[in-house]
């Protein structure tokens, strides 16, 4: 019987064990989730005619939460592209050999990691215009969130560049390749595969974040549907509430699929090109012979 490094492979008495238990979860959620549809049925929240108002142009639903989901988004854009760029800066910095600047960057960045983002989006937007730096809504959220961001992202940076073997970063010095070099050519694009998984967990993280700017009045995907909300209660009281709320949280949801299926298509890529570089042969020049005891070296 084979056996991995974290455990011992299961044994038929175990497989059958874990059958069960997964057949029996399966159930158990199965129960559940029909527990929790029968009573919405009850209630009538199955409705189809309640349902219709999230594709209805006439009530104009669609419209205000494809221009809020197009809000959300640019946000999360913005953020995710400044989060990354100063994440990978400061993780740089705090693999420096100086102290005098691995020691405030690291100071920088276990601030950042400290302090929550709700705070942080606060003091963006009521703070900075106190001292002179006016600052809009969407300015204050970017803000907030590229500066925790790009802490989590530092750290995860720094660890994906240490997990690299370091007998490769011995072997291109030996080379002669400046530290530079080493990091951007030889550690980085081996870091970037590896914990791509854990950086597109973070970006989607971001992304449900950007909710937060409801507080500072930023019209994105949940304050609209929060705006609908009011709106259809006071026109036609509180028959709308869960559909609109349940329509805003699968455009999240569907952004982030999608983000997910991106992270995975390109790390199937990286993959790929990675092992096709590495199984590459290398042709010998049709004049060299090798021979069982050794080769004959072409002319001069």
């Amino acid at each position: 019987m084979s056996a991995s490094v974290l455990f011992d492979v299961p044994g038929p008495r175990a497989r059958r064990r874990i059958r069960l238990g997964t057949a029996v979860g399966a159930v158990l959620v199965l129960a559940l989730i029909g527990v929790v549809l029968w009573r919405l049925n009850g209630n009538g929240q199955l409705d189809p005619a309640r349902w219709a108002v999230l594709f209805d142009p006439a009530a104009g639903v669609p419209q205000a939460l494809g221009r809020a989901l197009v809000r959300t988004l640019q946000v999360a854009v913005v953020g995710m592209v400044l989060a990354t760029v100063f994440g990978a800066l400061l993780a740089f910095g705090r693999l420096s050999d100086h102290g005098w600047l691995r020691g405030p960057v690291g100071a920088v960045v276990e601030f950042f990691r400290a302090v929550p983002l709700l705070v942080l989006i606060f003091f963006c937007f009521l703070f900075l215009p106190q001292v002179g730096v006016p600052i809009s809504a969407f300015g204050a959220l970017v803000l907030g969130l590229t500066l925790y961001n790009m802490a989590v992202l530092a750290e995860i940076f720094r660890a994906g560049i240490l997990s690299v073997d370091r007998g490769q970063r011995e072997a291109a010095f030996a080379l002669g390749m400046r530290k530079s070099q080493v990091m951007m050519q030889i550690l980085l694009p081996q870091a970037v595969r590896r914990m791509l998984p854990v950086l597109v967990a973070q970006l989607v993280v971001l992304l449900k974040d950007s909710s937060l700017g409801f507080i500072v009045g930023y019209s994105e995907l949940l304050r609209e549907a929060r705006g609908l909300v009011e709106f259809f209660n006071f026109r036609f009281g509180n028959i709308y509430t869960f559909q609109l709320y349940v329509g805003a949280g699968l455009l999240y949801i569907l952004v982030n699929v999608l983000l997910s299926q991106l992270a995975k298509y390109v790390e199937r890529r990286t993959r790929r090109s990675t092992k096709a570089a590495a199984t590459a042969e290398v042709e010998l020049p049709a004049d060299v012979q090798m021979g069982g005891g050794g080769g004959v070296l072409p002319p001069r």
